[in-house]
């Protein structure tokens, strides 16, 4: 609580909606979340620690905020001794490195932008991100595609280059620079001491279509998570937490230091290889979690194993973000764990915007009801508030008259896109949902990603549901294809649960399904099974490559 009771008056609220009135947040001049938070838990207790950190190959280390506050001293010297200065770009690599905390914090402390970047970037990639915002550095695990696609990109667009965990010519030694460096930093004042409006990170976001636009974040950022950490996740102080998220992902910064290292919790990284439902488990099992977040694609691979051969009862709330809950998986869970898992939504351009907080049950299926720092609702087509039941594009109203903590200050360098989002009153999410009378929300899709058949609005996610019910799925991408007569049909790609045969009789089968799952003009027409479906680097599915393909595919005079 030593944090929170600086950064909020009061913290305890006695209904939902005594805290959606009634909570509010002290925002200190200059704030700082490397000094404010990292250092400042290092002053208060030099044994607490802030970092449990494991691979795949044996590795394991603890950190204390101590250990984290002199590193990132340490660091911050080095990104200045190569000439790093406040409001320059880095981009990280690091997957999910330690190191990457220490960069994170140290660049931070010294003003400079962060821009996280996924293992999968490719020269092309990187190059864009280079140029688009001007990155001076990158700072990158010693991985040899990762390596191979940053020397490409250096290529076409010069940059320093520092590597961890490992040595190679022509690159920075990250360790070497460390060690050379003194482990105190002090805080910079004057011109040189950050602003609560300047730029603290930026994402790409990874959109499905188009180049991705890069979200924009200023120093009071971090103090938006507070409501993600504390009030959804649920996270306790000394306890372990764990969001499974690559460090280039913008649920990363939702789960893995913001909030968390404000309300005390300490973070559990796994830099796992590959995502083996197995041996997460073991992790969660030997390390005794107390707090866990993941995509519900994980969990559903995670149910493809024996539960009953874990000890999961360390851990007291289990989180889903990243895609919408399906209320299969909620179903199982809870049938198999006791626990009911807390949906989050919300995006990199944003906080938690909507939750399932402890002051009521969740539904499920629902994403919850509004953080306390987003005035949200539901706007038709002609741009009036929604009634309840009704779809509509959710928004953020009134940040014509302020902006509220932890939503984007807009996309950088890109005055069209933030007009477009940015420029009506109220912040466009781009997502469809609807409520109901109780003020839950409700997730339908993507605006783009709503389909429209014989005078019909489907929802992706309605199907999705229903398919995933069936236990010959285990994961699916609801689509339009077009259609001559109907102009669009619901198209069904799917992935398989181990065993499972794509025949014409299961297609059949999956039909049927849909029909009595759901209102049975939602049925998918097409059925398609595939190993896996195409994501974004984020690990979003790509329904828009999904869409063209089927109409690439209806253009050539073939079966979408």
């Amino acid at each position: 609580m030593f944090l929170l009771q600086k950064f909020l008056p009061r913290v305890e609220f006695d209904s939902y909606e005594d805290f959606k009135e009634n909570y509010r947040l002290n925002i200190p001049e200059g704030f700082n979340f490397g000094f404010d938070v990292v250092d400042a838990w290092a002053a208060h207790d030099k044994e607490k620690k802030a970092l449990v950190w494991c691979d795949d190959h044996g590795g394991e280390r603890t950190f204390t905020f101590d250990d984290i506050a002199r590193l990132s001293n340490r660091a911050a010297h080095f990104f200045r001794a190569q000439g790093i200065r406040k409001g320059d770009f880095v981009l990280l690599i690091l997957r999910r490195r330690w190191e990457y905390w220490v960069c994170a914090t140290a660049l931070i402390k010294l003003g400079a932008v962060l821009i996280p970047g996924s293992l999968q970037l490719t020269a092309k990639d990187i190059a864009y991100r280079v140029t688009a915002a001007g990155v001076k550095m990158v700072v990158c695990v010693d991985d040899p595609f990762v390596v191979a696609q940053t020397e490409a990109a250096a290529e076409k667009a010069p940059f320093l280059r520092a590597l961890v965990a490992g040595r190679r010519d022509g690159w920075l030694d990250f360790e070497a620079g460390l060690a050379a460096q003194p482990d105190v930093f002090p805080r910079p004042t004057g011109p040189e001491a950050t602003r609560n409006d300047e730029l603290m990170m930026m994402y790409f976001t990874s959109g499905t279509t188009g180049m991705p636009k890069m979200a924009a974040h200023d120093h009071t950022h971090p103090l938006g998570h507070i409501v993600t950490a504390h009030y959804w996740q649920r996270v306790e102080e000394d306890t372990l937490h764990m969001s499974v998220s690559d460090s280039g992902w913008a649920k990363f910064g939702w789960g893995k230091i913001y909030g968390q290292w404000i309300c005390g919790a300490t973070i559990f990284a796994y830099d796992m290889d590959k995502f083996v439902p197995r041996l997460l488990l073991e992790k969660i099992q030997r390390y005794k979690l107390t707090t866990f977040c993941a995509p519900p694609t994980m969990y559903r691979f995670m149910l493809q194993e024996d539960l009953s051969q874990f000890d999961l009862s360390s851990v007291k709330r289990f989180c889903i973000a990243g895609e919408p809950l399906n209320p299969e998986v909620f179903r199982r869970w809870h049938e198999l764990t006791g626990i009911k898992m807390t949906e989050g939504f919300g995006q990199s351009e944003s906080s938690v915007l909507v939750a399932n907080f402890a002051w009521f049950e969740p539904r499920p299926g629902s994403m919850g009801k509004p953080s306390p720092l987003y005035d949200i609702d539901l706007l038709d087509a002609e741009g009036n508030a929604c009634a309840e039941g009704e779809e509509g594009l959710l928004i953020i109203r009134n940040i014509d008259r302020y902006m509220p903590t932890g939503l984007t200050v807009g996309y950088y360098h890109d005055e069209e896109n933030t007009e477009k989002t940015m420029g009506h009153g109220y912040y466009d999410t781009g997502d469809v949902a609807w409520r109901d009378a109780d003020g839950y929300y409700w997730f339908v899709g993507r605006n783009d990603d709503v389909i429209k058949c014989s005078g019909y609005r489907i929802g992706p996610f309605e199907v999705e549901s229903a398919l995933l019910e069936h236990p010959a799925v285990v994961e699916c991408a609801v689509t339009a294809a077009p259609d001559p007569v109907r102009g669009q049909v619901v198209k069904a790609t799917c992935v398989l649960a181990r065993g499972q045969v794509g025949t014409p009789e299961l297609v059949k089968a999956l039909q049927e399904h849909v029909k009595k799952v759901t209102a049975p003009y939602k049925y998918p027409r097409i059925i398609e099974f595939v190993d896996e479906l195409p994501k974004t680097v984020g690990g979003k599915i790509k329904r828009a490559q999904i869409r063209r393909e089927s109409q690439e595919s209806a253009d050539a005079g073939q079966t979408p």
